[in-house]
């Protein structure tokens, strides 16, 4: 190498990090621009839900798309969400599920899940989904002490946040093992990082995040992607 070439390896070599980026909006309409491949119906799912109450709860395309993209990865063909809103995540991941597969959507709400339903039927993905309308806990236990335990491939969890220890521990019964689950929201805008901040919600996923951090049974990583995405591996053995 020459020595200018040697000063150009290492002047590109600075601008290399050791920590994960931080997303403005350039950089971020960047990713989307050369990553994100949604579907017109997504799309317009979006531009809907932009409409409604609390339409800050819809999780972010790119995340939707890395999700369907762990689901093949994984070749899921069984699945379990805890919490649907209006269905995008839904979508994602029951049109990514292999073979016949089939996803199991939980949810409290009939006025947000009319609007999934409408999109499953316009997607063509209503006899992948099996929706449960009631308190999730409720339909876990059922699941659990119905002998599933160990029966699902992937599972979403994007639901109250109180309720996220109990939603965890009944779905890491429900998974198989070498199976992924996928918490949402482990980030909470950066509030969880602010010791100041001790609003409940904010409490509660802090007290979630340490403890899945130290739970033994488990491998984790936390990935900054939409509200913060916390993927769980429970091992073969």
């Amino acid at each position: 190498m020459t020595s200018a070439a040697h000063e150009h390896g290492l002047a590109e070599f600075q601008y290399l990090s050791n920590r994960t980026l931080s997303i403005d909006d350039r950089v971020y309409d960047y990713l989307l621009s050369v990553s994100l491949k949604e579907p017109d119906l997504l799309r317009q799912l979006r531009e809907e839900t932009a409409g409604i109450e609390f339409s800050e709860m819809q999780i972010a395309p790119e995340q939707g798309q890395f999700m369907a993209l762990l689901v093949k990865l994984t070749g899921a063909k069984r699945a379990l969400e805890i919490g649907t809103f209006t269905g995008y995540s839904s979508i994602c991941i029951a049109n990514a599920l292999a073979g016949d597969g089939e996803l199991v959507c939980c949810d409290d709400s009939a006025e947000w899940t009319a609007i999934a339903k409408k999109y499953w039927q316009l997607t063509g993905l209503q006899d992948r989904i099996d929706f449960r309308l009631g308190d999730a806990r409720t339909t876990l236990q059922a699941f659990i002490d119905a002998g599933q335990t160990e029966s699902f491939d992937f599972i979403f969890i994007d639901a109250d946040k109180q309720n996220y220890p109990l939603y965890y521990e009944q779905s890491f019964k429900l998974l198989r093992k070498g199976g992924i689950m996928a918490v949402d929201n482990t980030l909470w805008s950066g509030d969880v990082a602010d010791p100041a901040n001790t609003e409940p919600g904010t409490r509660a996923i802090r007290r979630f995040n340490d403890m899945v951090r130290q739970d033994a049974r488990v491998e984790i990583s936390l990935v900054p992607i939409g509200d913060g995405l916390t993927l769980i591996y429970k091992p073969d053995a």
